[in-house]
């Protein structure tokens, strides 16, 4: 469906994406997982069109134009990690999600219910007024209101209470027609979800894993954790699995159960800040 080949994108001397090279097949649906400033957004920005960039984006073996192709926005659905100021009413936003994007009327009456925003109510009011849970849940809406063939969400559920949360996860397992690039610190959440976990550290590729291919009872992977700065917390975590520490509480070894992968990684998440680099070996060997 998507082949992203040697995607590079500098910000002054940075290089949020470095080289980075990747497909996406039909029915993947993928937990872009890693620490901030990994190059998530800006692989979902690239892939949109809205930046510039070096190698190549083919979409079902044809060169995608640089800038934005609307072809490709026609099949592809985005909620944001930041709501954009738009200005336009909601009833406004909702028609043209409707009438340009081919949004169902009656889903994104149905799919708002369920996360708990009365449509008739904030339908007048512009966009920008909104609170955050209230943004995130229109477009939210907006989205899953699509039969979009690729869906990009970027943090979605980080506005949403609990509640809504949970809806909103339910609404994403129920929609099996699509390819999913979800990116999310809550790796426990959207575990169930996906069938690759690929993991984005300085813009590279550093881990992509088939849920299908790995989850098997009595196989073991390597793991390999370089902290940024010791931290007692993270160590003791580690520690419940039976990793072993260096004298200075910064390089932490050991084995995880094949079948343990996405609980371990949702350990991981929660201190993404803290991991400087990763090295999950996909060839452990099993244990006797």
């Amino acid at each position: 469906m998507i082949a992203i080949d040697r995607v590079t994108k500098r910000f002054d001397r940075r290089a949020a994406l470095d080289e980075l090279t990747l497909a996406i097949g039909a029915g993947d649906r993928i937990a872009l997982i890693g620490s901030n400033g990994a190059g998530k957004t800006t692989l979902f920005r690239a892939l949109l069109g809205h930046y510039r960039h070096g190698g190549e984006i083919r979409i079902d073996g044809a060169a995608r134009a640089r800038r934005r192709d609307v072809g490709l926005l026609g099949r592809v659905a985005f909620v944001p990690q930041l709501p954009p100021p738009l200005r336009m009413p909601v009833g406004e936003l909702l028609g043209f999600a409707e009438k340009g994007a081919g949004a169902s009327r009656a889903r994104m009456a149905e799919i708002a219910a369920a996360l708990g925003i009365d449509l008739d109510e904030v339908r007048g009011r512009p966009f920008y007024r909104l609170s955050g849970g209230q943004k995130q849940k229109i477009l939210v809406t907006v989205a899953l209101g699509r039969d979009a063939e690729l869906m990009i969400f970027d943090e979605p559920a980080a506005n949403l209470d609990p509640a809504a949360r949970a809806v909103f996860i339910d609404l994403l397992a129920a929609r099996r027609d699509a390819s999913m690039l979800i990116a999310s610190h809550r790796l426990e959440e959207v575990a169930p979800l996906v069938n690759r976990v690929i993991e984005l550290d300085r813009g590279r590729v550093v881990l992509d894993d088939s849920v299908v291919d790995r989850l098997k009872e009595g196989e073991f992977r390597r793991a390999e954790i370089v902290l940024a700065a010791a931290h007692a917390p993270f160590a003791q975590a580690i520690g419940d699995w039976g990793f072993e520490a260096d004298a200075a509480g910064l390089r932490f070894t050991g084995p995880v159960p094949a079948a343990e992968t996405f609980r371990f990684l949702g350990l991981l998440a929660r201190y993404g800040s803290l991991i400087d680099r990763l090295t999950l070996d996909q060839d452990a060997p099993r244990r006797s």
